[in-house]
């Protein structure tokens, strides 16, 4: 486990075991460009995200919810739509 894994990581495996949530600044995450032109005032090097970038996964409770607002018109999802309806709810229905 590295220091920027998610301190709520042991729920979010219950909840979500293939992914693996870490917290980002949103500068180093690389946000789709569509994303950040709807958060103009946010400095990117001060405001986290706490997702899995490789799936486009965020968890919102650790998400300023700026981002998080601006990642739901995106390919993004959060992680209760992901595991709900998105493609995280079929490996929930195994």
């Amino acid at each position: 486990m590295s220091s920027r894994t998610c301190p709520d990581w042991p729920i979010l495996m219950e909840y979500a075991p293939d992914l693996q949530f870490k917290h980002y600044t949103v500068a180093e995450a690389k946000l789709p460009g569509e994303a950040l032109m709807k958060i103009p005032e946010i400095s990117l090097d001060d405001v986290a995200i706490c997702c899995d970038l490789e799936r486009h996964v965020f968890y919102a409770a650790h998400t300023d919810p700026k981002v998080g607002e601006a990642l739901r018109a995106t390919h993004w999802f959060e992680v209760a739509e992901w595991t709900s309806s998105g493609p995280g709810s079929a490996a929930s229905n195994l």
